[in-house]
């Protein structure tokens, strides 16, 4: 085994390390773990930089640059396991770091699900797409970073003279790459990057103040939203928040805005994961065939698509992951699993270790003209929530209620802006009583979907 080289080849992306080093470092690693009488052994060393500029009221307020490596080793002894990680790359180090793992998995309990994947499940290197765009590295100067979130606070500031005050602007340029390999057969690694600017601007004055934000997230930087269309959209959000007030107890239809609306489907996701299906702690228990939404739901799962957030050519475990239907006509066809949690349940992995991919969730019913207008139409009389505080939903009983604040919409059009109040219901119920799914579709993260009306909520007020 040769002794791990540091090579300069991917200096011009911002990194330290090429992909050969962190191959060799891995190669050792694990030739080491077998040497010493590990069963099986898995590694996976990786690298991060970036930058991160926030400005506040036209000034400077932090500059900040981060960078990180770091190698982690599991080792197996049959039906035990043992982990440990070192950022010190030198030969040594990482054989100590090994030892250090054979150690732990001497004396932990032994777990007969926790095995590697099994290798018919291992996405070998000839199925490993590498056309999915993932990297695109931002060479950003902290002076030019600067610059850019100072233009997009200054847009939001110049919109209205009721926007007086700010919590400032920030842009992130963050870049990463690894690789892993493990003893059944898995080799594998990618670079990514992920680049933002966000603004958050305060309207009007004393008690009567108001805050909200927006942002632009992207792969590529060359796809990022202007700063004067960042900035002016977060300023009319503030604005349109002024003289809020709060409304009396009711019950009536509710539709969370896009963003806000993914943050539902992320609940039925956590409901349908393999740790939460086998330590029985889910609302959604024995799901899999039953109807979990209404028949006009569908929701995807594509691990493939260019340039998404969720996007990768196999999941944290190597395994190979593919396209498909996760609900079809509001029927549940399959839960979110790695190898552990499918042991456990006595099912096979899905390709879920790490999490969801890229998941659109889209209604049947929804036509193209289905705008967030024509949603508030849809609506007539009820609540249209903008905003949730704090995390109050229960996973295994699916009770949710939340603070909330947004707008009292009658007729159709907006009436005024709400506040301090609480909506609450069922998770399992709320699913299954989405009456129709906007056009307004919007990537939050690894989730698409639009703005999502529910058919009936309590609303806590005064």
């Amino acid at each position: 085994m040769n002794k791990p080289t540091l090579h300069k080849s991917k200096a011009q992306a911002g990194f330290a390390y090429s992909r050969v080093f962190f191959e060799n470092l891995v190669d050792h690693a694990i030739a080491h773990a077998k040497k010493i009488g590990a069963t099986d052994a898995a590694a996976h060393a990786s690298e991060g930089c970036g930058l991160s500029v926030s400005v506040r009221k036209g000034e400077l307020e932090n500059v900040e640059r981060n960078r990180d490596k770091g190698l982690g080793i599991t080792v197996h002894l049959g039906q035990r396991r043992g982990n440990a990680s070192t950022s010190d790359f030198s030969p040594t180090a990482i054989e100590q770091t090994v030892q250090a793992a054979f150690d732990i998995a001497r004396f932990t309990a032994q777990d007969p699900f926790a095995a590697l994947p099994d290798a018919a499940d291992i996405a070998q290197p000839a199925e490993q797409r590498d056309d999915l765009e993932l990297f695109f590295p931002w060479a950003l100067t902290s002076e030019q970073a600067a610059l850019l979130a100072l233009q997009t606070e200054a847009a939001a500031m110049q919109v209205d003279q009721r926007i007086s005050n700010s919590e400032g602007a920030s842009v992130s340029a963050q870049q990463s790459h690894f690789f892993s390999a493990h003893t059944h057969g898995f080799r594998g690694g990618y670079a990514s990057s992920r680049h933002s600017v966000s603004v958050s601007p305060i309207a009007g004055k004393g008690d009567a103040m108001q805050r909200d934000y927006w942002y632009s997230s992207q792969r590529d930087a060359a796809d990022l939203a202007s700063p004067a269309a960042i900035g002016r959209y977060a300023a009319e959000r503030a604005l349109s928040r002024l003289h809020a007030r709060k409304i009396a107890t009711t019950e009536c239809p509710v539709l969370f805005e896009a963003p806000l609306a993914a943050g539902l489907l992320g609940s039925l996701v956590q409901a349908i994961s393999g740790g939460a299906l086998y330590r029985k702690s889910s609302f959604l228990l024995d799901s899999l065939g039953q109807q979990v939404l209404p028949k006009h739901i569908d929701i995807l799962e594509d691990p493939f698509v260019k340039r998404g957030k969720g996007s990768s050519p196999f999941d944290d475990e190597g395994v190979r992951v593919k396209a498909r239907s996760v609900v079809e006509a509001g029927r549940l066809q399959g839960y979110f699993l790695g190898s552990y949690s499918a042991r456990k349940l006595g099912l096979t992995t899905t390709g879920n270790a790490g999490g969801s991919h890229n998941l659109t969730l889209t209604s049947r019913l929804t036509r193209p003209g289905d705008t967030l207008d024509a949603m508030l139409q849809r609506l007539g009389t009820g609540l249209f929530v903008t905003e949730l505080l704090g995390s109050g939903m229960n996973p295994v009983t699916g009770d949710y209620s939340r603070g909330a604040s947004g707008f009292w919409v009658e007729r159709g059009r907006i009436a005024y802006p709400v506040q301090e109040i609480t909506v609450a219901g069922n998770m399992k119920t709320m699913l299954r009583d989405i009456v129709a799914v906007g056009a307004d579709a919007y990537p939050y993260g690894a989730k698409t979907i639009g703005s999502v009306l529910i058919k009936q909520m309590k609303v806590a007020g005064s």
